[in-house]
């Protein structure tokens, strides 16, 4: 069980920083330009804020139980990055756009939120 916890944390892990650096050091054009059409409803520092906050997020899963430290934030960022995604999730619908990877994504940190809270218990 623990082997697929954490599987499922580093991959979440990774698609939260990939995601947050291509926000934060690309283009709000360059970004539109690659599919990212959402950015047109939200202004340069809001896009730099969401990959930081996603950056942020994405080391706050992997870091605390790397270093044994502070275990409790995963949870919490597990928790701050579902609640990313049911932002995303109501900026895709209000655009029509598809909404199923923030949806999918907001699901797995919940899951991940609750059994990592499991785990960490005192």
């Amino acid at each position: 069980m623990e082997l697929a916890l954490w599987i499922v944390t580093g991959l979440l892990a990774l698609v939260f920083l990939v995601s947050g650096l291509t926000k934060t050091f690309q283009s709000r054009a360059r970004l539109r330009d690659s599919g990212m059409t959402y950015v047109e409803d939200f202004p340069a520092v809001g896009i730099k804020a969401i990959g930081l906050l996603e950056i942020l997020g994405g080391l706050g899963l992997v870091l605390p139980p790397i270093f044994d430290s502070r275990t409790e934030i995963v949870p919490a960022a597990a928790v701050g990055l579902a609640l990313l995604m049911a932002g995303a999730v109501v900026v895709h619908v209000r655009r029509r756009e598809p909404f199923v990877v923030p949806l999918v994504l907001a699901v797995l940190a919940l899951l991940l939120a609750v059994l990592r809270l499991d785990a960490y218990a005192l």
